[in-house]
């Protein structure tokens, strides 16, 4: 059984960045990952510094290979359980390998639960989105509707209004929907059609043309808004006791800024920690996390020697 003094699990944007701090600072990491990220159906990644409009695909090859040329290990597969504690030490199971660590970092993201409108899920990513500063430029001046599906779409359609003046809000949902918000939705000179949404027009490449309302009627958009609710992929931090915290969004896992979670041992960063966090959001977090683990493994290595020289003494 192979030790490494951190095992992260999740090769995206903030595992990634976690282990290239760890690399440089010549600890033994381990990364194992299922390569099924979040953003796979986005063909461009927007708001990365220095690499705008990169493909989601070609940025973590890069980071990929920034972290080998660090001595980082990369497995790729899905680890069964995760057993132990920090005083004793984790072990990592898999269905072919067995690992121990000394941290275990989270970076497993989130995954999005969309409402079952037929051709939503055929148009996420493409034409189909939920966050203004990943995708909202490339909509600008289209005509883009915001589904009315949870205390979050009121919120997208002020964002979304500032880069198209053709926005319309679809009150799928109506009981979602306050009057203050639909107040607020007026002010902003946005029509408010109540009534369901029974399925979108989705060509094969993703790209929406229409929605079929379920008064009848058919509305002509160019992109659709939809708050997804989001679930960390925190199957781990649950086995090991964790609980998670929530909000209007989704779950997550509750972490410092050094990324440390209420079970010792155990750090998360990017989307499982933070659900709104963008590409260097996730990676800065990422960063945070692995200098503090590798501050805090040099102070118990250190604290481990002067306990076997008093013993001595």
């Amino acid at each position: 059984m192979e030790n490494f003094d951190v095992v992260i699990v999740g090769g995206g944007s903030a595992g990634l960045a976690a282990s290239i701090a760890l690399g440089r600072s010549r600890r033994k990491v381990l990364v194992v990952d299922e390569g099924n990220p979040r953003n796979a159906v986005s063909a461009h990644a927007h708001n990365v510094l220095g690499h705008e409009g990169i493909s989601p695909k070609d940025l973590i090859a890069l980071g990929h290979a920034e972290a080998v040329n660090y001595g980082v290990e990369f497995v790729s597969a899905h680890i069964e359980s995760v057993q132990g504690s920090i005083e004793e030490g984790f072990k990592i199971s898999t269905p072919s390998s067995q690992w121990t660590a000394r941290r275990i970092v989270l970076a497993t993201g989130a995954r999005d639960i969309l409402p079952e409108i037929p051709g939503l899920q055929q148009a996420w990513g493409v034409s189909a989105l939920h966050c203004p500063y990943c995708h909202g430029w490339e909509v600008r001046d289209q005509q883009i509707a915001i589904l009315g599906v949870s205390e979050m779409s009121t919120h997208q359609a002020l964002l979304f209004s500032q880069l198209s003046g053709k926005v319309t809000f679809v009150n799928h949902t109506p009981e979602k929907l306050s009057a203050e918000n639909r107040e607020l939705l007026t002010a902003l000179g946005i029509e408010v059609i109540d009534s369901s949404v029974t399925g979108l027009a989705v060509n094969d490449s993703g790209q929406v043309s229409s929605l079929s309302l379920e008064n009848g009627t058919d509305f002509e958009v160019q992109a659709v808004v939809v708050a997804s609710q989001v679930t960390a992929n925190a199957s781990i931090y649950l086995e090991l006791g964790g609980e998670l915290s929530e909000n209007p969004m989704g779950t997550f896992i509750s972490a410092e800024q050094t990324g440390a979670t209420g079970i010792p041992g155990i750090y998360a960063a990017g989307n499982v920690a933070s659900i709104g966090a963008m590409i260097g959001a996730s990676a800065a977090a990422g960063t945070m996390a692995g200098a503090f683990i590798n501050a805090e493994l040099a102070m118990e290595t250190v604290k481990k020697k002067m306990g076997q020289n008093e013993v001595q003494a």
